[in-house]
């Protein structure tokens, strides 16, 4: 097999080992921020502390709220001269949460996600498009970086403006492609409304990200843009993408554990829970030195696949996102996660690419709305088949999230889009 980085064909003894001896430097350097140096002395923390990988629970967990306490600088352990870019999200309510980097972060950075890409198939000779947005989200120039480290020809393409990202595709021949999940779906249906088939394209890979999204969201980007579509996951306080990938198994993503220390724990207690059951993803950076941390609850729902991958690395496995811990919608007493509905809209060949999820509240009581786009062959003049249709997938709703919504179905692109990450779930209890 071809690896693009040694690290990739490791035995668990050789990660552990590493990852052990990463924390301790990770620990060292860490130090040097006045939160962990003050929540290391409290508990008496040393790198000597730690003597295998499980001794990382001794650690303190870090938080958003915790990053934006210490906004802008005052997480970064390294000289303001060393100090080469920085990323924020978006910081919708309150400061944001910003990372620092250094020359060798970034190098680093590029070189997990140029193995993410050449895993799937990625090679020099191919042309890579980056359908996503750039500037402080860690997406664009993430991949962007990676692809160029790999040796591609990358278009900095970024959302949006459909028209011209097919022709750039046909023009320049692009074989890889970055693109957000819902904007996947997007082009898709642009594709087939454009009188467009698959064939037209040259697409042979794509690469989605930034927004949880299923199994069946994935095979329906697969059938409309007619490439092989691969889940990645990251986040910005770990880099951005490089953190985790699918192989060409496409059955979970493999952590890069030479770079971070994933741990899968309890929400509530912060305990670690069986390996194969469900819980939220903690990780600790190993590689980084403008800014290392520690223990980050990503609130992010997973868990480990316990089997090895037939693609030979042991690196483990998450399984796709199933969403956050606090995106957990509580309805009617029922916790339903919007991974739940979208699972069981993509199941109907009548639905479009495109829903919301709507809450409200009447009479006190919380309501569910899902509205959802609808083919344009399937939209028909006959309310009998469009109630119908409404009727079973309210149906299949009740059996997948215990309770039944209330069902909107609307015309093909009559719903909001974005260029950016899709907004799912709309409050409207207020």
């Amino acid at each position: 097999m071809a690896y693009f980085d040694p690290a990739e064909g490791w035995s668990r003894e050789e990660i552990e080992q590493a990852q052990v001896a990463r924390l301790r430097t990770t620990i060292a350097q860490a130090g040097k921020a006045p939160l962990y140096r003050k929540q290391f002395d409290e508990l008496g923390i040393t790198p000597d502390s730690i003597q295998s990988v499980d001794d990382v629970r001794k650690l303190p967990v870090t938080t958003k709220d915790d990053l934006r306490a210490q906004y802008p600088d005052k997480m970064n352990t390294v000289p303001r001269k060393d100090i080469v870019r920085m990323h924020a999200s978006s910081g919708t309510t309150g400061s944001p949460t910003v990372i620092h980097y250094t020359q060798s972060d970034l190098d680093n950075w590029s070189d997990l996600v140029a193995r993410c890409l050449h895993m799937v198939g990625v090679r020099p000779e191919h042309v890579f498009q980056n359908m996503t947005g750039y500037g402080l989200f860690t997406g664009g120039l993430g991949l962007h970086y990676g692809a160029e480290r790999l040796g591609c020809l990358t278009m900095p393409s970024g959302p949006g403006n459909t028209k011209r990202q097919f022709k750039l595709m046909k023009d320049f021949n692009t074989y890889a492609a970055h693109i957000i999940p819902s904007y996947a779906l997007y082009i898709g249906a642009a594709l087939r409304d454009m009188g467009m088939s698959p064939d037209d394209l040259p697409l042979g890979i794509v690469i989605t990200g930034a927004e949880p999204h299923t199994e069946e969201a994935r095979q329906r980007i697969e059938e409309l843009l007619g490439a092989k579509a691969y889940n990645s996951y990251g986040l910005s306080e770990m880099n951005g993408p490089g953190v985790a990938f699918e192989c060409t198994e496409q059955y979970g993503m493999h952590i890069w554990e030479d770079a971070f220390l994933p741990e899968i724990v309890d929400p509530a207690t912060l305990e670690p829970v069986a390996d194969g059951e469900v819980g939220e993803l903690i990780m600790t950076t190993l590689c980084r030195t403008g800014m290392p941390i520690i223990r980050y609850r990503t609130r992010d729902l997973t868990r480990f696949i316990t089997e090895e991958c037939p693609c030979g690395r042991l690196h483990r496995r998450i399984d796709r996102i199933l969403g956050r811990a606090d995106d957990m919608l509580i309805i009617k007493g029922v916790n339903i996660y919007p991974m739940q509905i979208e699972r069981v809209l993509m199941e109907f060949n009548e639905v479009g690419e495109n829903y919301v999820i709507e809450l409200e509240r009447e009479n006190f009581i919380d309501q569910l709305r899902v509205k959802v786009e609808i083919k344009d062959e399937h939209f028909v003049e006959d309310m009998r088949v469009l109630q119908g249709l409404q009727r079973k997938i309210a149906s299949r709703l009740c059996s997948e999230i215990l309770i039944t919504p209330r069902v909107e179905i609307v015309q093909h692109n009559s719903l909001p889009k974005s260029d950016g990450k899709a907004q799912r779930v709309v409050d409207k209890r207020e």
